[in-house]
């Protein structure tokens, strides 16, 4: 299993013991998924919060209309879940896919409570992903009221040069809430400035 990319990610945060390293990776398992695979879909239980360790994945909803609005994306060293439904154990409010084939390291509900007992620090670990998760979320909420979108679109170009190299162009509008034809626009006006 590749499990080195998660120990070093968490030895970044805390120090686990070598029997610490042991049990983390007892409980967790290795998938790949194939590209458009989906690791959970709304109303379905979330049943892994997912590490990834290669690959790239989009978290969105699907409206009554049948629009898909992305509300996220995730690359190497990130995550991926609906964190409420896998929290809470409830129907999933999204749909997380693949955009590309990807490698996961997964933590199932019961197995994350199991190292939660045995492992203190892991909840700390986790309480701080958490946290700067919902920061993260609340930031991009008051950009997307205060910023046009030529400055949403400047700001993931300059936060995310990783992403937006991997993912086309339609996600990418509809992660900033405007349509492809406006972020072509966007991108047009920026090559003559």
């Amino acid at each position: 299993m590749k499990k080195q990319p998660l120990l070093d990610y968490i030895n970044k945060h805390i120090d686990l013991t070598v029997e610490e390293k042991a049990f983390l990776t007892s409980k967790v398992k290795y998938r790949k998924y194939l590209k458009g695979q989906y690791i959970v879909q709304q109303g379905d239980v979330c049943k892994y919060e997912c590490f990834v360790i290669s690959g790239c994945t989009k978290t969105f909803f699907v409206d009554e209309q049948g629009q898909e609005h992305i509300v996220m994306f995730a690359i190497e060293d990130w995550w991926a879940s609906d964190m409420g439904s896998y929290i809470t154990q409830t129907p999933a409010d999204f749909n997380v896919q693949c955009i590309e084939n990807t490698e996961f390291i997964m933590f199932s509900y019961d197995d994350i409570e199991d190292l939660y007992r045995e492992i203190p620090k892991l909840e700390r670990f986790f309480r701080l992903i958490i946290e700067r998760a919902f920061v993260a979320s609340q930031k991009r909420l008051v950009r997307n009221f205060s910023l046009s979108a030529k400055d949403r679109y400047l700001y993931f170009k300059n936060q995310y040069p990783k992403i937006e190299q991997r993912i086309p162009q339609y996600m990418i509008a509809s992660y900033l809430g405007i349509t492809k034809e406006f972020l072509s626009k966007i991108k047009g006006q920026l090559l003559l400035e």
